[in-house]
């Protein structure tokens, strides 16, 4: 039996992705992939993908909810990273068949104005280095079965990234009250959940500076022009072919996204 190994991880997780595979945590056969372990795996998974050909775009949180960090043992957010083979335009499906077993989300978006790197970065001093706001909708797609993780297994895995839309009509996050921010999640026209943007730490600037800072511990920054998911504000729903995902929000956009393909 081959010994695990980070580079073992990574093979693990892309073939998984590529053959729509569910698989079991990792953390079971291999103990000591702890955090540091997850995070440095996460990385080597981006550098594949952007050797064949993707192109980062942003920085996507995970774990945001307080109850969530609570059930994970942890107080601070996981971050993951964004590629453009993630993107869906506003209209385009989302293609059923390319994913194992994918659930929706809705989110608050930010599109940086300038670059933001911790260590020390605030709410308020996250808040300035945003250039706009945006209703969005993120697809996640955990490579483990029943989405069943320790946090090194999602970390390793990029916090669950799959697909995410994003509304092109922006705002001025000085004119928005983004801890009232509400939202209204239907699935085939019916409400499934509703939240406020305090759902996401509290504050989404302040999942913006968390997320900043704990990249600076890893040597990374949040770029301008970046894309910034900062986690879902209500729990994910799964979806199925022939299923319509939208998201209402107060002041933000409404964005819909309709699934498609075969079960």
């Amino acid at each position: 039996m081959t010994e695990w190994s980070i580079d073992r991880v990574v093979e693990t997780l892309e073939s998984a992705e590529h053959e729509r595979r569910e698989i079991g945590r990792l953390t079971d056969e291999w103990p000591g992939l702890d955090l540091a372990t997850a995070y440095t795996a996460q990385a080597m998974l981006i550098e594949r993908k952007l050797a064949g050909g993707e192109r980062r775009v942003g920085t996507k949180l995970g774990l945001t909810s307080r109850a969530k960090q609570q059930r994970m043992g942890i107080s601070s957010p996981l971050t993951g990273v964004l590629t453009d083979a993630m993107v869906l335009s506003v209209g385009a499906p989302l293609a059923f068949d390319e994913l194992i077993h994918p659930r929706v989300e809705p989110e608050i978006a930010f599109v940086m104005a300038t670059d933001l790197e911790g260590p020390g970065v605030t709410a308020a001093t996250a808040s300035r280095a945003v250039a706009s706001v945006h209703a969005g909708l993120e697809v996640i797609d955990s490579r483990f079965r029943d989405f069943s993780f320790a946090l090194p297994d999602v970390v390793a895995d990029n916090a669950s990234s799959s697909r995410f839309v994003v509304s092109p009509t922006g705002y001025d996050p000085a004119g928005l009250d983004l801890v009232l921010e509400a939202c209204v999640l239907r699935r085939n026209g019916e409400v499934v959940d509703t939240a406020t943007g305090a759902a996401v730490q509290g504050n989404p600037f302040e999942a913006l500076a968390l997320a900043a800072n704990d990249l600076a511990t890893r040597g990374g920054k949040i770029l301008a022009g970046e894309i910034v998911l900062t986690g879902g504000i209500t729990d994910a729903v799964f979806v199925h072919p022939g299923d319509d995902v939208q998201v209402s929000f107060t002041t933000l956009n409404s964005l819909t996204l309709r699934v498609e393909g075969t079960r």
